[in-house]
């Protein structure tokens, strides 16, 4: 049987030597649907570095298996700042006073414990600072206004980190073969560029957000002044409007348009198939846009993973 030593170090190089959360809802600290003096850790697991005397290289796996309900103090006349922590509290850990738990063998030893009265500028990082002993990670900071004894979400700020954050990327290159020119009609949006307008991504169950690259090269413009702009749009959700004019009169030129766009991804989009479609509008009167054999499209996508926001 190996000891309770080994076994935090095979949870350390489990986690590669990192901490945090291990998944993007985990350990997620919320308002009550009817705001009160408490708030709300939800279930989920977490690695914590153990930084007790001659620990190094030990970490613990931790679960919280049902949501924790945890008591806020109210305020008086001045704001408050509590950070709400993970803490393991091993009392057979050498250096610690801890109390035995109510079942040694069962536990519990990890809690959510509130840190009363930090700074309201209060980060992560600020823990090894506030409790440099603890063999902690910090949830979330709730900043409160004075005369209060009910919180809500637009007081929770929060601050958890993934311990192993997972990434994945698609790269796609597609060379056209036909030709075809956009121009001004009525001011619309339009799928365009050509026989390439669409891709369909699979999006992870566990990504949270997609950063997202088309560059087209070899674009040509013609005709007068072009004047429009392109986006993305993934399923629905449109990105960031990138503007494709110039004043290059009528001259024929040719050139490369890079279109970048972070998606954030809702629940309902994980585990989906979407379109990521680029669209085109030319706002005004005068040069047109032409992609031929000469374009050349490449896609880049990033899905990532980090904690999920609650909305305020």
């Amino acid at each position: 049987m190996h000891s309770e030593a080994t076994l935090r170090l095979l949870a350390f190089a489990a986690f590669g030597s990192n901490e945090g959360v291990v998944g993007s809802k985990d350990l997620s600290v919320r308002a009550l649907a009817q705001p009160d003096a408490s708030v709300q850790v939800f279930p989920g697991a977490c690695a914590v570095l153990n930084r007790d005397e001659g620990s190094a290289y030990q970490a613990y796996a931790a679960r919280l298996s049902v949501a924790d309900t945890i008591p806020i103090a109210s305020t008086g006349s001045q704001p408050r700042s509590d950070l709400i922590i993970a803490r393991v509290e091993n009392p057979f850990s050498p250096g610690d006073s801890w109390p035995l738990p109510a079942d040694v063998e069962a536990g519990p030893y990890v809690f959510t414990r509130v840190i009363s009265g930090v700074p309201d500028t209060t980060v992560a990082r600020d823990l090894a600072t506030l409790a440099p002993r603890d063999s902690a990670i910090v949830l979330a900071r709730i900043d409160l206004p004075p005369n209060t004894n009910a919180v809500t979400q637009g007081m929770i700020k929060d601050l958890r980190s993934i311990a192993n954050p997972r990434h994945e990327r698609i790269q796609r290159t597609a060379y056209l073969s036909a030709s075809t020119l956009l121009g001004h009609s009525d001011g619309s949006w339009q799928n365009w560029p050509g026989e390439v307008t669409s891709w369909n991504l699979d999006i992870p169950q566990w990504a949270t957000h997609a950063k997202v690259e088309v560059t087209l090269t070899g674009v040509r413009m013609a005709n007068g002044v072009v004047a429009g702009s392109m986006r993305l749009l993934l399923g629905t959700v449109p990105g960031a409007q990138i503007p494709i004019g110039d004043d290059q009169s009528s001259a024929v030129r040719r050139r490369s348009v890079l279109l970048s766009t972070e998606f954030p991804i809702a629940d309902d989009l994980r585990s989906t198939t979407q379109a990521l479609t680029v669209q085109t509008v030319i706002s005004a009167a005068g040069g047109d846009v032409q992609v031929d054999a000469l374009t050349w499209i490449t896609l880049n996508v990033e899905f990532s993973e980090a904690p999920d926001v609650v909305g305020v």
